[in-house]
């Protein structure tokens, strides 16, 4: 019963961040409830109540991602050219989700660390 009435709780809140008409709170504040409501209930319930373009459309979801992103390349580089220096990790961090992608693909082509700086001048601005 408890369970049943937790989760009528989840829809009320996820009906009412629905109707926020400001669309960055209404993302944001979806993306927080997704996070903290994934500590306690089904990830398909979830999924259910909150759409998943209001995710991929919050700041709060983009900055997980990119973090995750960033982590994942890292560990890439680190394996594929040997230990980064700071500055580089620090140009690497500034990256934006795309050109994360875009270096994702490109490692694969690296052997060397001039590579990766080559890549980095021409990619950003």
């Amino acid at each position: 019963m408890r369970t049943f009435l937790s989760q009528i709780l989840l829809a009320q809140v996820a009906d009412r961040v629905a109707n926020i008409e400001e669309t960055q709170k209404r993302q944001n504040l979806a993306a927080c409830v997704y996070v903290l409501a994934g500590l306690r209930f089904d990830k398909s319930l979830i999924r259910q109540l909150f759409r998943e373009e209001i995710m991929l459309e919050s700041v709060t979801y983009q900055d997980i991602l990119q973090r995750g992103e960033i982590a994942v390349i890292m560990r890439q580089l680190n394996r594929r050219i040997g230990l980064l220096t700071p500055e580089i990790k620090a140009r690497i961090q500034s990256l934006l989700i795309a050109q994360l992608e875009d270096l994702g693909e490109a490692l694969l082509d690296f052997s060397q660390p001039t590579d990766l700086t080559n890549w980095l001048d021409s990619h950003q601005s």
